[in-house]
């Protein structure tokens, strides 16, 4: 006993100051700006602006460029067809980029 004072009152008096500030933590985690787990909307940007891909066609169209695209990884090269800034563009990895362009050529 503190002082006269039933000690299980007292600590259970004080049970509750973890649970707020637990509340407190999680409401403040969930409300914090810039820490979002919803994904963003991707914007679009130059053809130079993805990194170490490179663009290795600009097609007319996303339907083309699907169909470019279908043709690289029947192959075996990884592309990817990205909306730019400049238009649709088909993008591999530099050291897919001389397969590439050749395999293109031949499809044309």
């Amino acid at each position: 006993m503190l002082g006269g004072v039933n000690n299980q009152l007292f600590l259970m008096s004080l049970a509750g100051f973890p649970v707020v500030l637990f509340l407190i933590f999680i409401l403040k985690w969930t409300s914090a700006r810039g820490k979002s787990l919803v994904e963003r909307s991707p914007s679009i940007g130059f053809e130079d602006e993805y990194g170490t891909l490179v663009a290795v066609a600009e097609p007319n169209n996303h339907i083309e460029g699907e169909i470019l695209r279908q043709k690289l990884i029947a192959v075996g090269i990884k592309a990817t067809l990205t909306q730019t800034k400049q238009g649709p563009r088909l993008f591999v990895f530099p050291k897919e980029e001389s397969a590439a362009r050749a395999h293109l050529k031949s499809f044309n």
